[in-house]
């Protein structure tokens, strides 16, 4: 069901859930300090409650609304990415939800680089939680009918066009003059570490703070996926299953009869990525078959993505 900024706002100030654009992904947003409108998002997600949130915020002033401290570091951090695809875990307010928290001792906070989010945010007032706009684990959307085939037709969704950075946002978590990278994105370790003057902490007896993204299996289609590190074991896998489908990045030898490409550069690759993947989804095949990119550090993110949405629990026995 599309609706525009208005209806947007009204519904969102009245405690419903409303599907919005970044540029990441869509995202199903909430008032983040309303607890019912805040539960509405776990249970339309069926996600667990102990997996925290994503503030969003239209300005960076907002931080110290939901932080009790904003390092030097963090807020080098938000100058050299804000608006953009990066999220800061702080110290949170005691005033801060615990359902948004999954009842840690931070909140994590993005501001949005999309235009409709943050007329959205700024006109409002609103801090909006905004996990991804589907069920849980299961595949991330990037345009308003992923949002609509995942979660249903009578869901509210603000359309934004298609995401322009394809996969969930870098989350670093920051104390005092430390950080640690939680989950990779598009903003690189080495972008982050250049900014913040200094490599990622490795202390191994820090505790490490909850964030969305760290379950195993995640971002998955429902058609079983399996990855591979070589193209010629993709196509000799193939072999045995003929209604199978594969996802390859650059041109080169075809694996199946319904191969689709992805570009062979990084940040282009990731923004197609999802759709790609809906689309093969929808082929109703045997199997997908991906082909695993390159091992640098550039692909981490896309590669962490899939990764996830390839994992295999072993079985006992195995």
């Amino acid at each position: 069901m599309r609706i525009n900024q208005a209806e947007a706002i009204e519904r969102l100030q009245r405690g419903e859930v409303v599907a919005i654009p970044t540029e990441t992904v869509y995202g199903l947003a909430a008032d983040a300090r309303n607890d019912l409108a805040v539960a509405n998002i776990y249970a339309t997600k069926q996600r667990p409650a102990n997996n925290p949130l994503i503030v969003h915020i239209g300005r960076t002033e907002q931080v110290a609304d939901w932080a009790s401290s904003f390092p030097p570091l963090a807020q080098r951090l938000a100058a050299a990415f804000w608006p953009g695809p990066l999220t800061l875990v702080l110290p949170a307010r005691a005033e801060v939800s615990a359902a948004v928290r999954a009842g840690e001792p931070t909140v994590a906070l993005r501001v949005p680089a999309h235009p409709v989010a943050l007329a959205l945010l700024n006109e409002s007032g609103l801090g909006l939680a905004a996990p991804s706009a589907n069920k849980y684990t299961q595949l991330s959307p990037t345009t308003a009918e992923h949002v609509e085939a995942g979660l249903g037709a009578d869901i509210p969704v603000l359309d934004g066009g298609d995401c322009q950075v394809g996969i969930e946002s870098t989350i670093v978590s920051v104390h005092e003059d430390g950080w640690r990278l939680l989950r990779p994105g598009m903003i690189d370790e080495a972008a982050i570490a250049a900014v913040a003057g200094t490599p990622a902490s490795v202390d191994a007896s820090a505790q490490i703070p909850k964030a969305p993204g760290q379950h195993l299996l995640h971002y998955s289609p429902r058609t079983p996926c399996l990855l591979f590190s070589s193209r010629q074991a993709m196509a000799d896998y193939a072999q045995q299953y003929p209604h199978a489908v594969a996802l390859l990045f650059g041109a080169g030898v075809a694996v199946t009869a319904k191969d689709t490409h992805l570009p062979a550069t990084p940040a282009q690759a990731a923004e197609q990525l999802y759709a790609a993947l809906h689309i093969l989804d929808a082929a109703h095949a045997d199997v997908i078959l991906i082909e695993s990119p390159p091992n640098t550090a550039a692909w981490d993110a896309v590669r962490d993505r899939l990764q996830r949405a390839a994992y295999q629990p072993k079985r006992q026995n195995d």
